[in-house]
């Protein structure tokens, strides 16, 4: 069993200030049975060649400050990949977990000689870090999840919101669901989620969906979902027939009642409903929210993001939330590193460990392939690690590979697996 770490970690990913099956040939596989990348075929990237071709690996972390207990998880998890005595050497250096710190350690890094980043791990560090390495010429393998970070020579490996929703909502069109619907808090996160959801139904040509954003609170999500079900118009009408029918207070106004009440609501004008809801309390409230307001699981094929794999076995408690999908990597593609993790170190590996070792196990198979350079880190067929099948774009964007998997009694089970192999997106 993998350990976790507070949800704070992973919003850090998103920013301090605030996951399609996909198919590629010729796959080679970064991880060999020793743990470690091995390298792939090195292709050529379009557009200018970026990047150094030798130097040590510079690891940018948050090693001092709030965010000291996740910086020492990624280095712990970066250092399985380059073992003691190896060239090139990982020289790890700490931000403070601020932007200014960042900036300094990859100035620093920079001067040093260091041939390509990993890191750093928040949005604004990143955001800070990356003109000081494009100006130098050197890539950078960031750990923040936020998408809009991403531009040549800076890869964001972290598990985007894009990612995710490309994955289940075209899981979801494969089974018909296209009419589609988003509760999502009103956050960072949130409107990220709405972009990629905006932009995925329209990669499908699908009707853009409706989205409601929700303000933190028991009343604000009440209401988020009253309104999103349009309650007043589909169900209202019956309650209120219902109430007329007993206030007769005859036996023929109580048969009346009594076969109304047995007359199902109409369902809502969506068959998808995407949630961006992450925490277990705000999970139990819409598993009775959602049933009150006549949005019914068997009309209405439930979705979300890749956090709810850490919810799942609990959501299973709820009826209303069993089948539900969310898109997400498979566990089984990390379970050589989480053994040399645990030997390591004397425990699981928590979820946001496998990002730094990916990135370490990248940069080494790069180094042995021709350098860190955008020709060698774009090569088409990708890597594969722990979080799946992965391939850099040359606009620092990043393909994933996930699994679907649906919340069921015990623990969650995959309705499709990950792909093995990824395709280039067209054109």
């Amino acid at each position: 069993m993998r350990a976790s770490v507070p949800l704070i970690a992973t919003l850090a990913l998103v920013g301090c200030a605030g996951q399609a099956p996909m198919v590629n040939n010729g796959m080679p596989s970064m991880l060999g049975t020793n743990g470690l990348p091995l390298p792939s075929g090195s292709v050529a990237a379009s557009g200018p060649v970026i990047g150094k071709t030798s130097g040590d690996v510079a690891l940018l972390l948050p090693l001092s400050g709030n965010l000291a207990p996740v910086g020492q998880i990624l280095e712990n998890a970066a250092k399985l990949a380059f073992p003691p005595g190896t060239q090139p050497a990982l020289d790890v250096r700490d931000t403070g977990g601020t932007a200014a710190g960042a900036a300094a350690a990859a100035q620093a890094a920079i001067a040093a000689g260091d041939g390509i980043i990993l890191g750093p791990l928040t949005a604004a560090e990143t955001q800070a870090v990356s003109p000081i390495a494009q100006a130098a010429g050197v890539n950078v393998l960031a750990f923040t999840n936020d998408s809009t970070l991403a531009a040549p020579g800076v890869w964001v490996l972290g598990i985007t919101p894009t990612q995710q929703v490309q994955r289940i909502v075209q899981a979801a069109a494969g089974e018909g669901r296209t009419q589609l619907a988003a509760l999502l808090p009103d956050s960072d996160f949130g409107h990220l989620l709405s972009d990629a959801l905006n932009a995925q139904t329209s990669a499908l040509n699908e009707t853009p969906p409706q989205i409601t954003f929700y303000e933190p609170g028991f009343s604000a999500l009440n209401q988020a979902v009253e309104q999103l079900s349009d309650f007043a118009d589909r169900g209202q009408g019956l309650v209120d027939r219902i109430k007329a029918a007993r206030a007769l207070n005859t036996a023929a106004g109580r048969t009346l009642a009594h076969r109304l009440e047995r007359e199902p609501t109409p369902p809502p004008s969506f068959n998808a409903l995407f949630i961006g809801a992450t925490s277990g309390d705000s999970l139990a409230e819409l598993a009775n929210f959602l049933p009150y307001y006549g949005v019914d699981p068997s009309q209405v094929q439930l979705l979300g993001p890749s956090l709810w794999a850490d919810e799942a076995v609990h959501m299973a408690d709820q009826s209303v939330l069993q089948g539900a999908l969310y898109a997400a990597p498979d566990p089984a593609d990390a379970v050589v590193f989480d053994a040399k993790y645990q030997a390591a170190y004397g425990a699981p590996p928590p979820d946001i460990a496998n990002v730094a070792f990916d990135a370490a196990a990248l940069a080494r198979a790069a180094a042995a392939s021709g350098g860190y350079t955008s020709t060698v880190l774009t090569a088409p067929a990708g890597f594969t690690g722990t979080d799946g099948v992965m391939a850099l774009q040359p606009d620092g964007q990043v393909l994933r590979g996930l699994a679907v998997f649906k919340v069921a009694p015990g623990a969650p089970v995959i309705t499709s697996p990950a792909p093995a192999t990824l395709a280039p997106p067209p054109g």
